[in-house]
């Protein structure tokens, strides 16, 4: 395939689009090289070692290229062959696409594919005797639609520069392993030789999903959503449903972690607090805790997913726009150090915190709102309400460390239809593993699954447990509006991308057993409680700064004592999907972010607080009655005979209890960070 130089059209075309923003990318360039942007690892990089942690973990060089640099230009047909030419140039933010013929688009609509909308990339060849000689490419995307919510979109091109198959397909590759490189943020090389083989084994993800998640839609999303968004983007992935409470738990005590890139869940935050407390209470808990951790967001309360969807730069989302979000995200790779706290409650029992500790009026809200899960998020509103209507105050004494450098005052940080398919693909057998692999209990393969489709699809090829028949997508790519055409010939995947031979370390599986793993009953530790997320752990980080719970605090504390309506301990920066608590937080600032409002507050002011939580701008009210402090450790000490305490959104004994963060502790799946929002 001969490689045009782009016309003066396009690169007028590429430029306006750049120019048209120049703050925004300018921005993403300097972000992209400070070290607290940094990826920790990207897909098919994951640091197997410390050593290899503590290199990825280092701050890179400034990236090579600009982001209006070129990297690949060509002409290309169109599926179905309607006589249409477009011409494609691709840099490292977009892919731009102009139409050539038969006639050229002043202002090319769609003609600017951000690769942050982009999901993955494949390559087809045609099934038709008349077009044997065309190689084709498909992008898939999830572009942003005028109300903001996300529609999946395929787009098909012809390579039919060269005279044989195998030279048109090895440009069609080219392109496809220049996207995929881009999309995962692996390096090119710079002598332009771009070759499948550039492209790592696609990772290994172990998916968990609550079923009853959210307003019990979890399942049902997860099929319509997320398993069609990472089978695009070629990742490897097992599924296995929850089927009670403390259940994901007990399966990672179990798991060989190194057989895994990663462990998501597609849930609210319940069903994360379950899998860290599982690493918790495994014997090698501390190599455990570093196995990359991500949510996807079916439940009710979805407040890490949403600081991952502030971190990736996309704005304020919720339902499926936020899990559209953070899936395209999960696809991109990329992951940064968690801090994660380390909580001591009153009868000495210990959990792994990743998001809060709460008590008063926003633990109130979070238990006695339960009764209403069936409205999904609506039922935080609604409890909200209610507990405005019967506003407690509670006595007590809030501690705290002061941070060794005090941040600035907070200030704000500024179901979808599928399109109809006019593309098939032929399904066409699973690649064979190289190796044999012990089958996962209850995985997607051994559910009972109501599909409408004509064989199971929910595992990827590639993936520990492979189903013996795939199609890309549960049927293939799709193309909207004029992209596609009825009673075109159909095309078929081309063999998948080669990738390089399993690692030895990774030949067999453990399988994932039912009740309590020998690793527990062999140390003689008591089994996790159900019901109990503290249950007794003597493994964990040393917490060093705090002394015992009962016994004076070493000089240096902060103590508070008074009259408080809420007292909230936050890691992150969001305590809700839509909820900015701490808008200046990030993953890895090891600060856990103290915020307080003392007795004496109206109801007026209270709501007031909470609707400019929303914004993240409620420390712009000047309200006397809200505190805030930055700490590295904390103890509560209540001393109203009666109240809620939760961890994690989890009710948790009640009584006196500390905590310490633990910085970098865990890795979060982010993905690549994005431009900072700005305030309108």
């Amino acid at each position: 395939m001969h490689t045009l130089p782009p016309p003066l059209g396009l690169m007028g075309a590429v430029g306006a689009d750049l120019r048209g923003r120049p703050e925004e990318d300018s921005a993403c360039e300097e972000g992209a090289g400070r070290p607290d942007q940094e990826l920790t690892w990207s897909w098919g990089h994951r640091p197997r070692s410390a050593p290899d942690r503590a290199k990825a973990m280092a701050p890179p060089p400034p990236p090579p290229l600009a982001a209006s640099t070129p990297l690949l230009h060509g002409e290309f047909g169109s599926f179905p062959a309607r006589g249409s030419r477009f011409a494609l140039t691709l840099t490292p933010q977009a892919l731009h696409v102009q139409r050539l013929r038969p006639k050229p688009e002043a202002r090319p609509r769609g003609g600017l594919v951000p690769l942050a909308e982009v999901s993955g990339c494949c390559t087809l060849r045609s099934r038709s005797p008349s077009d044997a000689a065309a190689a084709y490419f498909c992008i898939y995307t999830y572009p942003q639609g005028r109300r903001g919510g996300r529609r999946r979109a395929a787009r098909t091109f012809r390579v039919d520069g060269a005279a044989t198959y195998e030279e048109n397909r090895a440009e069609a590759q080219r392109w496809a392993t220049a996207l995929m490189c881009l999309l995962r943020g692996l390096p090119l090389p710079g002598d332009g030789e771009i070759t499948p083989e550039l492209l790592p084994k696609p990772p290994r993800l172990l998916l968990l999903v609550n079923p009853l998640g959210g307003r019990g839609l979890a399942w049902q999303w997860c099929k319509t959503h997320v398993l069609p968004m990472i089978s695009e983007a070629g990742l490897s992935f097992n599924l296995i449903q929850t089927e009670r409470q403390n259940h994901a738990r007990e399966l990672v005590q179990g798991l060989r972690l190194s057989e895994w890139d990663g462990i998501v869940t597609v849930s609210g935050d319940g069903l994360l607090f379950e899998v860290l407390n599982g690493f918790l209470d495994r014997p090698d808990w501390e190599e455990a805790v570093k196995t990359p951790v991500g949510i996807l967001p079916c439940g009710s309360g979805n407040a890490l997913a949403g600081a991952v969807n502030q971190h990736g730069g996309f704005e304020p989302a919720l339902g499926v726009d936020l899990l559209l979000n953070c899936s395209l995200l999960l696809c991109r790779g990329g992951s940064r150090p968690l801090d994660l706290m380390s909580v001591t409650l009153a009868s000495g029992s210990r959990c792994l915190s990743f998001l809060s500790v709460a008590w008063g009026f926003v633990s109130d809200v979070d238990i006695q709102s339960e009764r209403f899960r069936a409205l999904g998020s609506a039922r935080f509103t609604l409890g909200t309400v209610l507990g405005l209507a019967t506003l407690h105050t509670y006595r007590g004494r809030l501690s705290y460390l002061p941070a060794t450098v005090e941040p600035t005052s907070p200030t704000p940080a500024r179901g979808l239809p599928r399109a109809k398919s006019e593309l098939t693909l032929a399904p066409a057998p699973a690649p064979a593993p190289p190796v044999a692999h012990s089958p996962l209990h209850r995985s997607v393969s051994d559910l009972p699954l109501p599909l409408p489709l004509p064989q199971p699809a929910l595992t990827s090829p590639g993936s520990p447990e492979p189903l013996p028949i795939l199609s890309l997508n549960g049927g293939g790519p799709e193309l909207a509006g004029d992209w596609g055409g009825a009673g075109d010939a159909p095309l078929s995947p081309d063999p998948p991308l080669p990738s390089p031979p399993s690692s030895p370390k990774a030949a067999l599986l453990s399988p994932i057993t039912e009740g309590v793993p020998e690793t527990l009953a062999s140390s003689g530790l008591p089994p996790p409680t159900p019901g109990s997320p503290g249950a007794v752990s003597t493994r964990g980080p040393h917490d060093h700064l705090l002394p015992p719970l009962g016994t004076p605090l070493p000089p240096g504390w902060v103590t508070l004592e008074g009259d408080f309506v809420l007292m909230l301990a936050i890691s992150p920066s969001h305590l809700g999907a839509d909820l900015v608590a701490a808008p200046h937080a990030r993953f890895d600032d090891g600060l856990v972010h103290l915020c307080w409002v003392r007795g004496g507050i109206s109801r007026a002011a209270l709501l007031r607080l909470f609707l400019a939580m929303e914004r993240g701008s409620h420390f712009s009210l000047g309200c006397p009655q809200l505190g805030y402090a930055a700490a590295r450790a904390f103890r509560l000490e209540p001393l109203t005979p009666r109240g809620v305490l939760t961890v994690d959104g989890e009710q948790v004994e009640y009584g006196p209890l500390q905590a310490q963060m633990h910085p970098g502790l865990g890795t979060l799946l982010t993905g690549p960070p994005g431009c900072p929002r700005r305030e309108p």
